[in-house]
């Protein structure tokens, strides 16, 4: 038996729920979820990583899973681009009606441009802090903090919540200093 073997699982046994969560909270799509989580678990294992336990390797693979989902967006814009149009093709399925009770939540973040959605995902949905979000998708700190702070603006103005941002400014500059 391999020496990773058992780590990989350990983490499908113990975290595979999580993980499929975490990666529903960005793609908003089950069977896309699942799709990328098994997609960063292969890319986790299948090269020469060593890890100590399973929560070393669930920190690599959720990187994974932010890398492969904002890797798919940056294809998916681009297949617009060429295509010259702006517009979702038709018979896509929306995603609104698979969130019931934060309906209005997630279609907001669905418009949110995909480095703004991680990052919020991230910072408020798997309450992770400034650092370990930059860490997940390999960004500054500051780069997160900008991504949030964009992305909570556009989200008050959408869902016409009011949303003091000098208080988004003090905490994650509280958190950039401790």
């Amino acid at each position: 038996m391999s020496r990773w073997q058992p780590i990989a699982e350990q983490l499908v046994r113990e975290r595979q729920g999580a993980l499929v969560a975490y990666a529903y909270l960005l793609t908003r799509d089950r069977a896309a979820a699942e799709d990328l989580v098994q997609d960063a678990l292969v890319r986790t294992f299948a090269g020469r990583a060593r890890f100590e336990h399973a929560r070393e390797a669930e920190t690599y693979v959720r990187r994974a899973i932010a890398s492969a989902f904002l890797d798919g967006q940056r294809s998916w814009a681009r297949r617009l681009r060429r295509e010259k149009t702006a517009a979702m093709p038709e018979g896509l399925p929306t995603h609104a009606d698979a969130v019931e009770a934060d309906a209005d939540l997630a279609a907001a973040m669905a418009e949110l441009p995909p480095r703004e959605r991680a990052c919020v995902a991230l910072r408020y949905l798997a309450d992770l802090s400034v650092a370990e979000t930059a860490a997940t998708l390999g960004l500054s700190a500051g780069s997160v903090k900008r991504y949030t702070y964009d992305a909570i603006r556009s989200l008050s103005r959408r869902l016409d919540v009011s949303f003091d941002t000098d208080e988004l400014e003090d905490s994650t500059v509280t958190e950039a200093r401790s």
